[in-house]
Parts: C-alpha cells; structure tokens; sequence
C-alpha cells in the first residue's frame, strides 16, 4: 500500500523529484572530491612545503565546497516541495473521501480513528518522503562512490570496509527488527488516546453530572500510559541506535589508523592517502546508517499507509448514480414505497414494509416508541444510509437516481442533534443558501422563534458561535437549525424531533409561524410529543419499525391502539406534572 500511495500522489512532483536526484547526485559527487583534494594537499603541499599547491588546491576544495552547499540546498529545496504537496494531496484526498461516507462507513471506522488516519498517520508518510528525498536518496550514491573512491587510495584497506558495513548492518537492523512492532501498536494506542478524549470532551457536561471526573482521570491516564510506554520503548531503542554507531564508526576509525600506520609505515601507501581513506569509510557508514536509520522509518509508515489505503479504497455504501438525473418535472413530493433497512449483520430489520406519501402543503408526522426506527426512516431520504429493499423517491425519482447535489438541494434537514459550526449566526444561518440576505435570516429567525435571543446577542447577526454551538442553550441550538433550513428555502422539510427542546408556548408558535412558510412544501415532522404534531395532515404511527397507524389525530384515537396508548401516556404524565 505504501508503494501504491507514494506512486500516485508523488506523480505530480515527477520534475522535483528529478530535480533531487540530480542535485542529490553533483552534491554527493563534489562531496566524494574533497577527501581526494585533501589527500592531495597533504601528500603534495604539506609533505614537501609547496604553499603554492596548497592555495590552488585549497582553491579547488572551497569552490567544490560551494557546489555541495549549493546543491544540498537546492536537493532540499524540491524535495520538500514534492513531500508537502504529497501531504497535502493526501490529505486531501482522505477528507473528501470520508465527506462521501454514509453514517455506516464513519461508524465502521469511528471518528477518532479517522482524524488520526486524516493528520498523524499522512504525517508519518509525508516525514519518510522528506528524509527519502534529503538523504536516503544520497546513502546509495555515496555508497558506491566512496567504495570507488576509497580502493582508488589503497586496495589493501578494503577489507577493513567488508567488516565495519556489515557489522553496522547488522547492528541497526536488530534494533529496527525490534521497533517495527512498537511503530504499530504506536498508531493504535494514538487512536485510543483520541477517541478517550474526544468522549471526554464531548461530553464533559455528563461527566461532571455524574461526578466522574475521578473514573474518566483514571480512564484517560491507562490510555496515555498506554502509549507513554510504547513511545517509551520505541525511544530507548532509538536511543540505543546512536551509540551503537559511533562506537563502530571510532572503532573503524581506530582499525583504519592501526592497519594503516603499518602500510604507510612499511611505505605502501602515503600518509594522505589514509586519511583520504578513513574519510571516506566514514562517509560511508555514515551513509549506511542514515539508509538505515530512514529504512526503520518504512514499517511506521507502511502501516499508517495501510490505514490511510483503508479509508481510500472503502467504497461508501450510499454510491452515486453513474448516469445521474438532474432534472425532475414534479416538485415538493416525497414517497416511500415498501422501504426496507437492516443494518449489516442484523437479525431483523430496523424498518419494514414502510410506504407513503407526502406531497407539497401537507405535513406527515411520524411517531412512535423509542426505538422504533423514525430517524433512520428520515435518513434515507437525503441518502445518509440507502434501504436495503424497496424506493424512496424525490418528485418521482428514486434518490438513488438523483444527481447528489440536485437531492440534496432539495431536503432541508434539521437533525435530532441540532450541530452549529464554529463562526458566526450570520455564517451559520447561510450554511445552506451563501447568497442569503441580512433580511432573508431575519425572517427566517423571526419564524424560528430565533430572532428575539439573536437581537439581544451584542453582535447580532455577527454574534460568534463556538463549534457544537455550545456557546448557546439546546432550545435555541434547535431553533437556529430550523432557521438554516428555512434560509435554503428548500422543497421537502424533515424535522427529525426538532421541537423536542422548546417549551409548548414556543413549539405552538413556531409552527403557526411555519405553515404560511412550508405551504408550497412538503413536511415530515418526527416527533415525541403529539401536541406537537396533532394538527398534521397525515400521522404514520411506528411500532419496531413496522407501520401500525395511519390518519390524522381523531382517526387514530379511533383506531390506533398503539397511539392511544402514546397519547394516554403523555396525559398522565401531563397530570402528574
């Protein structure tokens, strides 16, 4: 997977890459040049006194110098164009495909999960191709060119080079051995860090009600341990790489100066000539560590590729059309015929046999027990989950047909949670139609039951709304929602219990406030209270998933069971209070 990501997304940097290569390639080359001059200025200035050679070659090193600089700094340059344009690619591509997922698929793989695989996880990828492109790519050349280089000087050193490489080697790659296990139960546990704290955070108003402060403390503290001890392990082992190397490369340093004292001593070769060597052994070590140390990189990486491909090859299960209707004759009609929906590996259905319709200036309230299956019946109509038998259509075409934008353009939704996002009223409020003006969200606040708190907020329009709108009280969370689907001004109108935190004053009069709003639409109110929703036009009455009762309020306390036995619980309860 993390060839097949890398091969993809680095595509486009085809030209940095190459630009790398090459640069990585004279910079490496000039660097191998040095030790050679070096040696030269020894054997053939210092040696004999010819100042005059020392300065030309001294010359020649400083301009070969400038060269490496100039290079490396150009090799880094493109390199890390290509690296964060890769990030960037990628986390693009993961954030519009999860935007795509239905509620099963961000179920399946959980929100912490995907935020990890969306920034840490790309990061982790993106940090291996910037070490590739600054210094694996060079470890090889200058393997090879100091190997070159280093039998160019003295032939009879060379087996000092057979015994430190693979020593190193195999050094490293023990220890690398041992770290690629940590690297993967690493991602896992920043997983498990992530989603304990983002339970916590979420619902710190629950914990604190519940006084569990001290258990969630306990709970959060076993994750970060968790991962404290893995990080901790991974660290140690990491640390243990550096010593390791230095005491082979002074070894090395120590073995290349006793061998070659003898042979310089017994006049086999000059004293420059070593010290070319011994720096050229160095970078070569230097070289294999570096390939090494980035080559202990690959299995981190390779699994965060693994995720990161797990979340760009899951198909969603709510596909889009491959031919895709963009334009429909009727308007403002919404039916179900025979709907069907169990979740994967279910024994028995959420719903079943569910059919009606609602055409525009009629409102159709859906009610029943908890649990019965009314939010996932409204789900399926802006395709949030797609049902497994039977049609929903929108103005006579299946949804499944309809160009996603078109359907969507058409639905005003207000869910059973009612989400704000960070920003303003006024941004908020636009969400669903960015054209609207300052009068058009007045009005709507004004239906909403929203416009008084919304005057009263020092800003107004411009009042900031924190993310969650957790800055604003449930009730009036509600009713800003109500008013974004009244400013996209849309066909159909599913309030999924969406009065549930107003007061029965302020519930009465939004919904008088709606009906002259929603007359050239059609309405779907999923409710709890039947005052609520015992004006409706047509009630569906839900029981596990099937429906039970049809009609308006007066047939079904004439015929309904199951909705007397709703409304006589809520009068008793109205009586008690």
């Amino acid at each position: 997977m993390l060839t097949r990501l890398l091969r993809v997304y680095l595509k486009p940097y085809t030209t940095a890459l190459i630009a790398v290569v090459v640069f990585q390639l004279v910079g490496t080359i000039a660097s191998l040049y040095l030790p050679s001059l070096n040696a030269d200025i020894i054997d053939r200035g210092v040696a004999v006194g010819d100042t005059g050679h020392i300065l030309s070659a001294g010359g020649w090193m400083l301009a070969v110098s400038l060269v490496q600089i100039a290079c490396s700094i150009a090799a880094v340059y493109y390199g890390s164009q290509a690296a964060m344009g890769f990030g960037r690619d990628v986390r693009s591509a993961v954030f519009h495909q999860v935007g795509g997922f239905s509620a099963r698929e961000v179920a399946h793989f959980g929100a912490p999960s995907l935020i990890t695989r969306g920034t840490n996880d790309v990061q982790q990828v993106q940090m291996l191709v910037v070490m590739t492109c600054t210094m694996l790519v060079a470890a090889p050349i200058m393997c090879v060119g100091g190997v070159i280089m280093a039998l160019q000087q003295d032939v009879g050193l060379s087996w000092l080079m057979l015994v430190c490489v693979p020593v190193l080697l195999v050094s490293i790659g023990l220890i690398g051995s041992r770290m690629v296990p940590q690297f993967r139960a690493m991602q896992t546990r920043i997983d498990v860090v992530n989603r304990v704290l983002r339970e916590q955070l979420s619902g710190i108003r629950v914990v604190r009600a519940f006084v569990r402060e001290r258990e969630e403390t306990r709970r959060f503290a076993e994750a970060n341990d968790a991962l404290t001890q893995t990080a901790l392990r991974v660290g140690r082992l990491t640390a243990l790489i550096f010593p390791l190397v230095m005491l082979i490369l002074n070894a090395s340093s120590v073995a290349v100066l006793w061998f070659g004292a003898g042979r310089v001593d017994n006049g086999e070769m000059q004293v420059g000539a070593l010290t070319a060597f011994l720096m050229y052994l160095m970078q070569i070590l230097m070289a294999m560590m570096m390939a090494t140390f980035i080559a202990m990189m690959i299995p981190r990486a390779a699994v965060c590729a693994e995720r990161i491909g797990e979340v760009l090859d899951t198909e969603s299960s709510v596909s889009p059309p491959t031919d895709p209707v963009r334009q429909v004759r009727g308007r403002a009609e919404l039916e179900l015929r025979d709907v069907e929906f169990r979740y994967p590996g279910a024994a028995a259905p959420v719903l079943s046999g569910v059919s009606f319709r609602v055409t525009a200036g009629r409102t159709t309230a859906v009610v029943g027990s908890t649990g019965a299956g009314k939010t996932t019946l409204l789900s399926l109509v802006p395709r949030l989950f797609d049902a497994t038998s039977g049609t929903v259509s929108v103005d006579g075409v299946d949804v499944r047909d309809l160009d996603p934008q078109m359907l969507w353009s058409r639905i005003g939704l207000v869910p059973q949670k009612p989400y704000l996002f960070t920003g303003t009223v006024a941004s908020n409020l636009r969400y669903g139609n960015p054209d609207a003006t300052d009068e058009e969200l007045w009005e709507a606040l004004e239906v909403a039951q929203a416009r008084d708190f919304v005057e009263a907020m020092p800003e107004g329009l411009d009042a900031p709304i924190t993310q969650g709108g957790t800055n604003v009280s449930g009730g009036q969370r509600q009713r800003l929602s109500i008013a974004r689907a009244l400013v996209s001004e849309p066909e159909i109108y599913l309030f999924d219990d969406s009065f549930s935190a107003l007061d029965l004053a302020t519930d009465a009069r939004l919904r008088a406030a709606l009906r002259p709003r929603t007359v050239d639409a059609a309405v779907v109110i999923v409710a709890q209270r039947v005052s609520t929703i015992a004006d409706a036009d047509q009630i569906i009455v839900l029981d596990d998933g099937v429906i039970v009762g049809r009609g308006t309020h007066a047939e079904l306390l004439d015929s309904c069971p199951t909705y007397i036995e709703i409304v006589e619980s809520q009068r008793t309860v109205e009586s008690a209070a």
